[in-house]
């Protein structure tokens, strides 16, 4: 059974927004409550090493889920605009090309980070016994990494058909078993840290299948994987997924440098840091599901050359944010005493959460911005946009401010810089995005014969690099 149709070209844009981001938002959350249940369960073993080491291997597999992020960007683009253009069957041919390419990448960089990791984790700030337990962490995960990358894609193209119900029972049905199995693998089989590694493994399998299940069911399937045909699609995908990836990248080379600044404030920083790191994506789930969610809407839009509801629904993100961030940080302050109990926080690490926990959050209307800003770029054909914005955001935007932070205020500086140094890339991004949408309405695309997507090839080709 398949279902081809842009959904996104009419009707409310509100709408399509609120219910892409709430769905891709209660998938998200399955994954990040469990990732959070993790860390309760490591700090309930009463090893300060444990939560420290789940910190300092959370900036390497950071790094390895933004390469994935990248891949599942291109194909949620280049199926998103193939839709807008009626062309279906396109839509599944790219997809197929994507995550073939996408996986044989993922075999190279997984082999390669998982021989560099004494490295990796001592460029973060990790030794002793907390290193020896955050590589052994990461030598159960890091090899299932093309498995992630076949589910993200997957799920990608789902929510560009416009199933974010699909989409997000993928990540829940993840979410699932990993619950369900961790406490099993870390009390009952005694498998410690390790345990949570190999319930992350068993859920990184069940996203994969399950996405290619409702893919293949679904939404025309997959094509033959003709060689010719995916080595003609290698500039068209490289030239959204390379940027992708390199935007991607500076998110958590950013986050590793905030781990390391925190890391000279001892263990119990970086073990409050991590926790903030798993509290994030809880709180402000709908912020991170925007961002996959505009995308569709703006990508099919464009292929249909509808601008007027490409510039509507940027708008309309950038409001729902607001809308949204307000109450979360109040009721974050409401709870930050519960919140840090449930941890067994002190010292350090519970000043860290209470911070985290209070108007300082508020800080996330400014990611959001940057999130909707990228993600419009990807979509309108300047995917290198969101690489210089990302690598403003994790390096001109993290550097200066928490090293100041880090020198006047101490560990709680660390997070005070990293949330700072979002407001002007934010209104850098938003400013460009404007433009970018300007400049499409200007620019009418043609309507190309191979490639769907040549009209703006020229920004796909000007390639080799990417966030």
């Amino acid at each position: 059974m398949s279902d081809s149709q842009a959904r996104f070209l009419t009707g409310s844009l509100t709408r399509h927004i609120v219910v892409m981001s709430l769905t891709s938002a209660v998938g998200l959350l399955a994954l990040f409550v469990v990732d959070l249940v993790d860390m309760v369960f490591i700090s309930m073993l009463g090893v300060s090493e444990l939560a420290a080491a789940v910190g300092f291997a959370g900036s390497i597999l950071f790094m390895t889920t933004s390469v994935s992020i990248g891949f599942s960007i291109a194909a949620g683009a280049l199926v998103a605009r193939a839709l807008g253009e009626g062309r279906g069957d396109r839509a599944s041919e790219v997809l197929t090309h994507v995550m073939v390419l996408g996986f044989l990448f993922a075999v190279g960089f997984a082999a390669l980070v998982f021989i560099s990791l004494p490295a990796l984790t001592a460029l973060v700030g990790a030794a002793g016994q907390t290193q020896d337990l955050a590589i052994s962490y990461l030598r159960i995960l890091i090899p299932t990494m093309p498995i992630l990358m076949i589910g993200m894609i997957a799920s990608a193209a789902l929510r560009s058909h416009g199933a974010a119900n699909l989409s997000m029972m993928v990540t829940i049905i993840g979410g699932a078993v990993n619950a369900v199995l961790d406490p099993i693998f870390i009390f009952v089989l005694d498998m410690g840290l390790d345990g949570a590694a190999w319930a992350s493994v068993a859920a990184r399998l069940s996203i994969a299948g399950s996405g290619l299940w409702y893919v293949i069911r679904r939404y025309g399937g997959l094509t033959s994987c003709a060689p010719l045909k995916i080595v003609k699609d290698i500039s068209l995908i490289a030239g959204l997924a390379t940027p992708a990836m390199l935007a991607n990248i500076a998110t958590p080379i950013g986050s590793a440098y905030v781990t390391r600044a925190a890391s000279a404030f001892g263990e119990e920083a970086v073990a409050g840091m991590a926790v903030v790191g798993r509290l994030t994506p809880i709180a402000f789930a709908l912020i991170f599901a925007m961002s996959g969610a505009i995308g569709p809407i703006i990508g099919q839009n464009f292929g249909a050359g509808q601008h007027d509801r490409v510039r509507s629904a940027f708008r309309r993100a950038i409001e729902l944010t607001v809308v949204f961030v307000v109450p979360v940080v109040l009721l974050l302050f409401l709870l930050r005493g519960p919140i840090a109990d449930l941890f067994n926080a002190q010292g350090t690490a519970r000043d860290l959460i209470y911070l985290f926990c209070g108007p300082l959050s508020l800080a996330w209307i400014f990611n959001g911005i940057i999130f909707i800003a990228n993600a419009s770029y990807n979509n309108l054909g300047h995917p290198f946009y969101s690489t210089w914005i990302n690598w403003g955001r994790n390096t001109l935007g993290v550097v200066p401010f928490v090293a100041i932070g880090a020198a006047v205020l101490g560990a709680e500086g660390v997070l005070v810089g990293q949330m700072a140094g979002g407001v002007l890339v934010a209104l850098v991004s938003l400013w460009l995005a404007r433009r970018v949408m300007s400049q499409a309405e200007v620019t009418e695309p043609e309507k190309p014969e191979r490639p769907a997507f040549s009209t703006h090839r020229r920004h796909f080709t000007m390639l080799n690099h990417r966030r």
